[in-house]
């Protein structure tokens, strides 16, 4: 295990899989845990907030326009994040959730393209972006 990032990326998308898979099935709630959306919408909260983090602490090893713009960025999605938490119905909260995350990949899109991070860490980012995206919009749909 070179990197440990890649596999804990890829364990991150679980519970987002599990969740859609269960509203797929109709379980609404499981034991101990409670109701599945309730589940879902604190894990990515927790989730995203955790990926705009990611970004507040790379602006500290960056210059020119990344280290004024990732920080504000990240600031203002983490606190969209806790009110739209705090205020929007199921259905909206994975809409501003999947906005969110789509925002974040075009972030790291340009990181990217910038050479700021590597070929490997976006690859990996997309694909579980992607996982994300399309199990937030399952979850929404059944």
């Amino acid at each position: 295990m070179r990197n440990i990032y890649p596999y804990l990326t890829y364990a991150g998308a679980i519970p987002f899989i599990f969740c859609a898979g269960f509203l797929i099935f109709g379980i609404q709630h499981v034991p101990i845990l409670g109701s599945i959306q309730d589940i879902l919408s604190l894990y990515a909260l927790i989730i995203a907030s955790f990926m705009s983090g990611v970004h507040w602490g790379q602006h500290l090893h960056l210059e020119g326009v990344f280290k004024r713009v990732l920080p504000i960025s990240s600031n203002i999605i983490a606190i969209l994040l806790l009110l739209g938490f705090l205020v929007l119905n199921f259905n909206m909260l994975l809409i501003m959730f999947i906005i969110v995350f789509l925002f974040l990949l075009f972030v790291d899109y340009k990181l990217y393209k910038n050479n700021f991070i590597t070929r490997e860490y976006f690859k990996t980012r997309s694909f579980v972006s992607v996982v994300v995206i399309l199990s937030l919009f399952i979850s929404g749909i059944v």
